[in-house]
């Protein structure tokens, strides 16, 4: 299908969730008049959510603004070269480059970062400390909500964080960046630094890292002008 405006959105989900709290983005670009498709990736592989992701651009009838938050980053800067990708739209996400994966990039923090709670991994699986969870991934997010939210997380592979990416679509792609200022699990100055490197136009909202459930209204805002741009 198409949106009204000529473009579609595909929403691409990070790890430990699904995406199911993109609802809120979903209804109000809905309403707003665009078509809107939302990716389940499975999170075992970046190869394999890359494939996920191009199952659904490619059902779009015309030009797409693929947007990704948290590891959903790193899934469309590979996806992002499909030929339909018109803007890459970056929600807290990972914006890697050439030979990068979400593992090298996290891989050395600044001393005063703030640890995200990731358990040792099971059987090649990673899981946050659900006692954590709210602090850390979804802070200004209700605290019933945040706790569904760690009850229901979805093992994220060892192997989905260790795929490196073959060629960042946003070399050659227009990519918007929005920093979340409250986030606890990608710091802030890593996000400043990776949309500087991309070149992306980038805001600044203050929320946590679950910043496209807590402010909606604000990250549908700026989805839309991606799109109009």
């Amino acid at each position: 299908m198409k949106s009204t405006n000529g473009l579609n959105v595909v929403l691409v989900h990070g790890g430990w969730v699904d995406g199911s709290g993109w609802e809120d983005v979903h209804n109000i670009l809905t309403r707003d008049g665009h078509h809107v498709a939302v990716v389940q990736i499975p999170t075992l592989s970046l190869a394999d959510d890359v494939v996920a992701t191009r199952r659904v651009i490619d059902a779009q009838d015309g030009p797409v603004v693929l947007v990704g938050h948290s590891y959903g980053g790193a899934v469309i800067t590979e996806a992002g070269n499909d030929p339909k990708v018109a803007r890459l739209v970056y929600i807290a996400a990972f914006a890697p480059d050439k030979g990068e994966s979400v593992a090298s990039l996290i891989k050395d923090p600044p001393p005063d970062a703030p640890v995200p709670p990731i358990l040792p991994p099971q059987d090649g699986y990673l899981l946050l400390d659900s006692t954590k969870f709210h602090d850390s991934f979804a802070a200004d997010v209700d605290a019933e909500k945040a706790a569904f939210m760690a009850d229901s997380q979805v093992p994220w592979a060892v192997a989905a964080l260790s795929g490196a990416i073959d060629e960042p679509a946003w070399k050659t792609k227009p990519s918007w960046y929005l920093v979340a200022t409250e986030d606890r699990m990608i710091p802030p100055p890593a996000q400043r630094f990776m949309s500087k490197r991309a070149g992306a136009m980038v805001t600044e909202v203050p929320g946590s890292h679950a910043i496209y459930m807590s402010q909606p209204t604000a990250v549908a805002a700026f989805i839309e002008q991606a799109a109009n741009s």
